[in-house]
């Protein structure tokens, strides 16, 4: 039976407890340093107490040391995956290969690094994953990866579910991690220095400044406007709740929300959203499918992923290019859609459409500009709004949404889900004493065989019942019809608490990933520009057999600041290849941001893609 994934994401404990809580198999979280959310680094205290919750049901704890990493930080982060590896997660998310070095899984594939006097940790350590930003969009570099050691790959989010496959296909003793939900980033990840180049803020190093969330004109060949003024590499959000069937089918294994930014509410609605769409496949999918942690999440609320952080959803490149993946109007989230705008008054308007509506809700609008207006709903009667202050672009017929939903926002302010492992309990009598047990689980009480004045079925079920504060919740208990043996209440609490701790012990044992057996390295992919190998130490020299630090983040590069499979041509109806209108303008295309900074277009369409390239400020 093929164990799914749900993956959360985790901007603190609490985060990281509340999506357990609510459904997830797994949460990955970012150490104090080294993780690509700079500002969403934790202690290791924290992630210690985050693998505690988790192991009593089978959830793992993953940690992102995900940048790349400089000669001086190399000591510091050996350290670090000493402390992690004690902690008890199950793996560590990689971008920077020097870490291979660091824990010594490849000294017999690239060899000793004679100027490092770091020692090996040795090949026990947790698994590796490839991150993301290691760019992995083909069979060939998952394969790669694989030769590393890597047991599991976090593919491109770029990919089809065709190409998803092509790449199980080929490569099928690979664990295949995909976003099926959250931010999407416009360039190829690990391939993007467009913040580095901008504001010295690098994105390999979890410092994003989010470039591609800015306002740009697009200008031809001849200086003419396009475009003027509008979020033109702005991406809307990822959603592919309703396509996680062909995901599975296709070969992932693990399905991971974006969002370790993000807050509590947010992990919470959409990590039971999707943990509960993973069930369905399964119920309809009898010994087929199974969730690869235990428990049983009940909630106080109803998931909707209308209602929480988005930009607009799309499903981006599952199905093959789309017309209408990109937010062009505006970079923050609209929400969910309420309703048409029908009457305006001095003071009020009401809503054509079925929502309800309370008072402070957030609601926003595009109005004639293209430009996202939002306002506070001050007071609510039925479907008219009295806004804190009239919006001015306020009109008939406009589409209204909903951004801040209060009475959402406040049943996720509160403890909102529960979890529990069902567990069927059986007492039996043997040879001098009493066994409980449940499944594998069984815990022997040496007592006396005595025989009970009047039935003690009735107390033992409720004593040995009373699981209370543990993540245990007991469905039954099986006594033989003819069992009429006395057992004081202080032995059965005591069968029911080592019941318990054996049964916590027996999970913890299988907690930990799988090391993948290291194999000799085949030959590194090529790319066209040295800094796109991102090597920004000595052993990740050592590493590629390069006698440089190429890192663009240390020389900077010649080559494009982006690689997207996102093209602005094909968006605005003009694609050569797919059989658009022949545009009016002359390239090359430039994108102008508002201090003048020019960015120049590459359409390079025997790869379908479209790259970034800096453009000499005048």
């Amino acid at each position: 039976m093929r164990q799914l994934e749900l993956l959360a994401p985790a901007r603190n404990l609490e985060c990281g407890i509340a999506a357990i809580d609510h459904g997830a198999d797994a949460v990955y979280i970012g150490a104090v340093r080294f993780g690509a959310r700079a500002a969403a680094g934790n202690s290791l205290d924290d992630i210690r107490r985050l693998c505690d919750y988790a192991r009593p049901f089978g959830v793992k704890v993953y940690v992102t040391v995900n940048t790349i990493l400089y000669d001086e930080e190399l000591e510091a982060t050996h350290q670090l995956l000493a402390d992690l590896t004690a902690a008890g997660v199950a793996a560590i998310l990689v971008q920077d290969l020097a870490v291979l070095s660091l824990i010594g899984r490849t000294a017999d594939a690239i060899g000793p690094t004679a100027d490092s006097d770091l020692p090996a940790l040795g090949s026990q350590a947790v698994a590796l994953h490839a991150s993301t930003q290691t760019d992995n969009r083909t069979a060939e570099k998952v394969s790669w990866l694989r030769s590393l050691g890597f047991s599991r790959v976090v593919l491109a989010r770029e990919l089809s579910v065709e190409e998803i496959a092509k790449i199980h296909r080929a490569v099928p003793d690979v664990e295949l991690e995909v976003f099926v939900h959250g931010a999407l980033c416009v360039s190829y990840s690990g391939l993007c220095y467009a913040s580095q180049y901008c504001f010295g803020r690098s994105a390999n190093r979890g410092e994003c400044a989010q470039f591609c969330r800015m306002k740009f004109s697009l200008q031809d060949a001849e200086g003419r406007v396009v475009e003027r003024d509008r979020y033109l590499l702005s991406l809307k959000d990822l959603n592919q709740s309703d396509h996680l069937l062909e995901l599975i089918e296709a070969g992932a294994t693990s399905f991971k929300i974006e969002g370790r930014l993000k807050d509590i509410g947010y992990v919470k609605n959409v990590t039971a959203a999707y943990s509960q769409r993973l069930n369905e496949i399964i119920r309809r999918h009898p010994g087929e499918y199974c969730r690869s942690s235990i428990g049983v999440c009940r909630y106080t609320f109803t998931p909707d992923l209308r209602r929480t952080f988005n930009r607009g959803y799309t499903t981006y490149f599952l199905h093959g290019r789309q017309p209408d993946i990109a937010s062009f109007d505006t970079p923050k989230a609209k929400g969910e859609y309420v309703g048409m705008v029908k009457e305006l008054w001095r003071d009020s308007f009401n809503v054509a459409g079925t929502a309800s509506f309370a008072n402070g809700d957030g609601l926003c609008f595009l109005n004639r500009e293209h430009q996202l207006e939002g306002f506070r709903a001050n007071k609510v009667v039925g479907n008219r709004i009295f806004p804190y202050h009239m919006p001015q672009g306020l009109q008939a017929g406009m589409r209204l949404y909903r951004n801040g939903d209060q009475q959402m926002e406040r049943l996720l302010s509160r403890p909102s889900a529960e979890r529990k492992v069902p567990v069927r309990l059986a007492l039996r009598a043997v040879d001098r004493g009493f066994e409980l047990s449940s499944g594998e689980v069984c815990v022997f009480q040496p007592a006396a065989h005595q025989q009970a004045q009047k039935s003690p079925r009735e107390n033992i079920i409720r004593q040995l019942s009373k699981l209370g504060d543990t993540v245990y919740a007991c469905d039954a208990v099986d006594v033989p019809d003819d069992f009429n043996y006395f057992i004081p209440n202080s032995l059965l609490s005591e069968m029911r608490r080592s019941w318990v701790e054996k049964a916590n012990r027996r999970q913890e044992a299988g907690h930990r990933g799988q090391v993948a057996k290291v194999k000799a390295p085949q030959m590194a992919p090529r790319y066209d520009y040295p800094y796109l190998y991102n090597i920004s130490n000595r052993l990740s020299c050592d590493f590629y057999g390069s006698k440089t630090l190429s890192a663009f983040e240390l020389k900077g590069g010649e080559g494009p600041l982006m690689q997207c499979r996102h093209c602005i041509r094909y968006a605005l109806g003009h694609c050569v290849k797919n059989g658009g209108q022949r545009p009016s303008w002359r390239e090359p295309l430039s994108l102008v941001l508002g201090d003048g900074r020019r960015f120049r277009l590459e359409f390079d369409c025997s790869r379908c893609q479209m790259n970034v390239y800096p453009e000499p400020h005048s």
